[in-house]
């Protein structure tokens, strides 16, 4: 504390820190995260009404019972909604209300971590707590796997090599836009998927990606599955789930039988032997939004 902090009796602010926790498995958390939670006073994470959230459950073993838990919970995750704003309304509202509540520990003195699937800074909710904080307060944000890399580990397919280039597209995009870009892109992983898997699929059809792309659902958490993306029942898709067209130079140098990942239509953690998949949900999950460009979120 400086000087003229002690003699105004000015309190230090705390520390705010964005940590990501991995795309599930909570042996792929890194160091980093693990030290950041437990110096933490305040751990924040987002979650659906019904809750339930996937960042704490990753971090479960990490928290303690001196721990202030602060469940930022998402008042709509589709896009019906009363709010006079609408949807957007009402998210921007959320995302005030929680910050505010963030910004009341940090004022206090209090170091916040706040969790989150994946990266943080991807497609995740942390952003917008980033976004509203960062310039007020010491930030860090820690970087996480993401989903994208978790499933090319899965399938044990790389995504790009040499000059090639990776498109990553939510699948909320209108179908003419997903079919234009993945006609152009040499690999692509489609993110957001449940209820848009049908536009996706035809995207793909319509590109003459099908024949290559690959789906791969809850990357390395329990219930994981994957497989050729047209062999997925439509109904079976759940939100954390992604499509993926993996490397085209890499297809050809490399034989199917020496990938290295998962087998297809197999499931299971990491070191598993590969069994029959739980049925996945259609549903958005626990502390995610379907709408265009929002997850609370991944993968």
């Amino acid at each position: 504390m400086s000087v003229p902090e002690q003699q105004s009796g000015a309190r230090t602010p705390g520390r705010l820190y964005g940590v990501g926790l991995g795309p599930g498995d909570p042996s792929l958390m890194t160091v980093r995260a693990v030290g950041v939670i437990a110096e933490a006073d305040v751990v924040a994470y987002h979650s659906a009404r019904h809750g339930r959230s996937i960042a704490r459950a990753i971090a479960a073993d990490h928290l303690r019972p001196d721990h202030i838990e602060e469940a930022l919970v998402y008042p709509v995750t589709t896009e019906s909604t009363d709010h006079p704003g609408g949807y957007r309304g009402a998210l921007d509202d959320f995302y005030e209300e929680a910050a505010a509540r963030l910004a009341a520990h940090l004022d206090a003195g209090r170091t916040v971590a706040v969790i989150s699937e994946g990266d943080p800074l991807f497609y995740g909710s942390y952003q917008h707590m980033h976004k509203r904080l960062a310039h007020r307060y010491p930030t860090e944000v820690v970087p996480g796997v993401t989903s994208i890399n978790a499933a090319a580990a899965r399938l044990g397919r790389p995504l790009v090599e040499a000059d090639e280039v990776l498109t990553v597209l939510p699948g909320t995009l209108p179908e003419e836009e997903l079919t234009a870009r993945l006609a152009a892109t040499d690999s692509a992983v489609v993110m957001k998927l449940g209820r848009t898997f049908p536009t996706v699929h035809r995207a793909m059809e319509r590109s003459g990606r099908l024949p290559e792309a690959r789906y791969v659902e809850r990357a390395t958490m329990t219930g994981e599955r994957t497989g050729a993306l047209a062999d997925v029942d439509p109904d079976s898709v759940p939100y954390f789930a992604v499509a993926v067209v993996p490397s085209r130079v890499a297809e050809r140098d490399v034989p199917e039988e020496a990938s290295g990942g998962v087998p297809e239509g197999g499931s299971g953690a990491p070191g598993e032997t590969a069994h029959a998949p739980e049925s996945g949900s259609g549903s958005v999950p626990e502390g995610m939004s379907g709408a265009p460009g929002e997850t609370a979120h991944a993968p």
